[in-house]
C-alpha cells in the first residue's frame, strides 16, 4: 500500500476525533464560528513553533514563498474556514455519522476543481466509483420523516449545508495541493509543514478579527473552553499535517476519495459516544459511499 494512502487513513482518524469534539463544543459552549476558531487558536501556535525544528531535522532551509503560493494558501484557508462553519451547523441538523457523510460530496467536486485549477483529472473507472458515492449522498439528503414532493425533500437545509461544506472543502484541498507544489523542495513533509504553518496562522488571524468584530466575547469563551478545545487544536494539527502531506504526494481527488473511509469511523463514533441510531435509508446511503471508497482503493 502506498504511503499517501496510509497517511490519509491517519488524517481521517484525527479528523473524526476533531469533529466529535467540535460537535460537543457547539452543543454546549460555543457558536459555530467559535467552535471553528478553536481548532486554529490551539493549533496554529504549535505548528509555528514546530516548523523550524521540523525543517532543521529534515535538513531543509526555509523556502521562499511566491505570490502564487500565498494566493493558493489564502484561498484554501478561507474555503476551509467557511466549510468547517457549515459542517458545525450541519451537526445541529443531522446526526454525527450522516453529517460527516454529507461532507463527502467534496470527493466529486474535488475532481472538477482539481481539473480547473491544476489540470489534474481522474480516470474513468475512478470517476465511476466516485459517482457511486454521489448516489449515496443523494440518498442521505432525504430527511427522515419528511413530507412533500421528492424535490422538496432533497433540497432541505441539511442537504444544502452538506453540499456547501463539501464544495468548499474541495476547493481548500486542491488549493493546499497547489500551494505545496509551489514550494521548491523534494521533501514532501517539509513542504506540507511550511504550507500548514502559513495557512493556519493566516486562518487564526482572520478568524480572530472576524470574531472580535461580529461575536464579541466569543474568543474569551474559546479560551474558557480550553479543556476540550485544546484537544481540538492538537487533533487538528495532527490531522492537517497528514492531509497536507497526502495532498503533496497525490492528486487531491484521490486523497479525498480514500478519505471517505471516515464514514466508518463516524458510524462507530455515533454509536459509542453519541448513542445515535441510523434509519434504513441512512444506512443504505452510507453503504453506497463505503462501496465507493473500497472501489477507489482497489482501482488505485
Amino acid at each position: 500500500m502506498e504511503a499517501w494512502i496510509l497517511i490519509t487513513f491517519g488524517a481521517v482518524t484525527f479528523q473524526t476525533v476533531r469533529f466529535m469534539l467540535q460537535k460537543q463544543l457547539s452543543r454546549a459552549a460555543l457558536s459555530a464560528s467559535g467552535a471553528t476558531f478553536a481548532r486554529f487558536f490551539y493549533s496554529a501556535p504549535i505548528v509555528a513553533v514546530a516548523l523550524p525544528f521540523v525543517l532543521s531535522a529534515r535538513g531543509v532551509a526555509m523556502p521562499e514563498l511566491s505570490l502564487r503560493f500565498w494566493l493558493f494558501a489564502w484561498a484554501g484557508g478561507a474555503s476551509q474556514i467557511l466549510a468547517t462553519v457549515f459542517m458545525v451547523l450541519l451537526f445541529r441538523s443531522r446526526n454525527f455519522a450522516v453529517g460527516v457523510t454529507f461532507k463527502k460530496t467534496e470527493v466529486v467536486m474535488t475532481a472538477l476543481v482539481g481539473l480547473i485549477l491544476l489540470g489534474e483529472g481522474v480516470s474513468l473507472p475512478g470517476l465511476a466509483a466516485i459517482l457511486v458515492g454521489l448516489v449515496g449522498v443523494l440518498v442521505l439528503s432525504d430527511m427522515p420523516g419528511g413530507s412533500g414532493g421528492w424535490l422538496r425533500r432533497v433540497t432541505n437545509r441539511a442537504a444544502g449545508l452538506g453540499v456547501l461544506s463539501g464544495m468548499l472543502f474541495a476547493v481548500s484541498g486542491v488549493c493546499y495541493r497547489g500551494a505545496s507544489l509551489e514550494i521548491a523542495s523534494d521533501d514532501a513533509l517539509a513542504r506540507a509543514m511550511v504550507t500548514l504553518a502559513a495557512v493556519t496562522m493566516s486562518q487564526l488571524i482572520a478568524m480572530a478579527l472576524w470574531l472580535r468584530w461580529r461575536e464579541g466575547g466569543e474568543i474569551t469563551r474559546v479560551i474558557g473552553a480550553w479543556r476540550t478545545a485544546v484537544w481540538i487544536g492538537l487533533s487538528s494539527m495532527a490531522g492537517s499535517l497528514c492531509w497536507f502531506t497526502a495532498f503533496t504526494l497525490q492528486n487531491a481527488a484521490y486523497v479525498n476519495a480514500v478519505g471517505q473511509s471516515e464514514v466508518i469511523l463516524s458510524l462507530l463514533a455515533s454509536y459509542v459516544f453519541f448513542r445515535e441510531r441510523l434509519t434504513l435509508r441512512e444506512g443504505l446511503g452510507i453503504a453506497l459511499i463505503t462501496l465507493s471508497v473500497l472501489g477507489l482503493i482497489v482501482l488505485l
